[in-house]
C-alpha cells in the first residue's frame, strides 16, 4: 500500500495532516535492531517526543509542535499546542515514573517519521505498572522539515490495530478531556502557550469507524 500524501502548505492547520491506518496486527513491540537510521536534526526530534512521554516536559520540547497542531490517541484529542502543553505537564502528576523500553524507525521521509514505541508506565495512585506498545506516527511541518528544529503538525499514537473514528462517546470524552485539562494547569511552562488557543483549526474529521472503510487503509509494519 502506498503511503498517503501530506500536504505541503504549511499554513494548513494540523487537522490536514492527520495519518490514516490500520494494521495487519494489533502486536506494535518495537525491534529496535531494525530500527532505520535517522539523521541528527530528525533524532533530536524523537528525543524530544521519548522524553515528552517519559515525564520530562519542557517548554523547548513542546515547542516541537507547531500552534495548530492535533494529539490523538486512545485517550486525548487536543487541537492546539496549549492544550498539548496542558497534557505534557500534567503526565508528572499522574504517574510516578514512565520508561521508554524500547523504539523501532519504521519510517522516516519528507512527511512522517513512524516508530514502534514500548512505554513502561507507574501510576500514582494505585502500585501498578503497566507496558504500552504503540505505533506512534509524527506528521511533520513542511516549513521546518528541512530545519535543525523539525516540528510535528499531528502526532498520533495507536495502540492497536484500528485507528480512530473521532466519533461517539470514546471520542467526546478525549475532546473535553483535553479542553478542560488545561484550565487547571496555571503553570508558566503551560502558559507559556497561551496564545495558541487561537491558532487555526478546523472541525474534527470524522469517519464512521476506525477500521479499513473509515478511510483508514491497512498496512503491514
Amino acid at each position: 500500500m502506498a503511503n498517503q500524501s501530506m500536504p505541503t502548505d504549511s499554513s494548513l492547520p494540523g487537522e490536514h495532516f492527520e495519518p490514516r491506518q490500520t494494521s495487519t496486527s494489533e502486536d506494535y513491540t518495537p525491534n529496535p535492531s531494525k530500527s532505520l537510521p535517522l539523521s541528527p536534526a530528525r533524532q533530536r526530534l524523537v528525543d524530544d517526543i521519548l522524553d515528552l512521554y517519559s515525564c520530562k516536559p519542557s517548554v523547548e520540547k513542546v515547542r516541537r509542535y507547531t500552534p495548530d497542531c492535533v494529539y490523538d490517541d486512545q485517550f486525548v484529542y487536543a487541537n492546539d499546542r496549549y492544550k498539548m502543553a496542558g497534557q505534557w505537564f500534567a503526565l508528572p502528576k499522574l504517574f510516578t515514573d514512565s520508561t521508554n523500553k524500547a523504539y523501532e524507525i519504521v519510517r522516516s521521509d519528507n512527511e512522517m517519521i513512524q516508530f514502534k514505541n514500548e512505554q513502561s508506565w507507574t501510576f500514582k495512585l494505585i502500585p501498578k505498572t503497566a507496558v504500552i506498545n504503540a505505533l506512534v506516527s509524527l506528521s511533520l511541518d513542511p516549513k521546518t522539515v528541512d530545519s535543525e528544529f523539525i516540528q510535528v503538525k499531528y502526532h498520533k499514537d495507536q495502540a492497536n490495530d484500528k485507528d480512530y473514528s473521532h466519533e461517539g462517546l470514546g471520542f467526546s470524552f478525549k475532546k473535553w478531556q483535553a479542553d478542560n485539562v488545561v484550565k487547571h494547569m496555571d503553570s508558566p511552562e503551560v502558559q507559556a502557550f497561551v496564545q495558541d488557543k487561537g491558532a487555526g483549526k478546523e472541525h474534527v474529521k470524522k469517519y464512521g469507524s476506525g477500521a479499513e472503510e473509515g478511510q483508514a487503509p491497512k498496512k503491514e509494519w
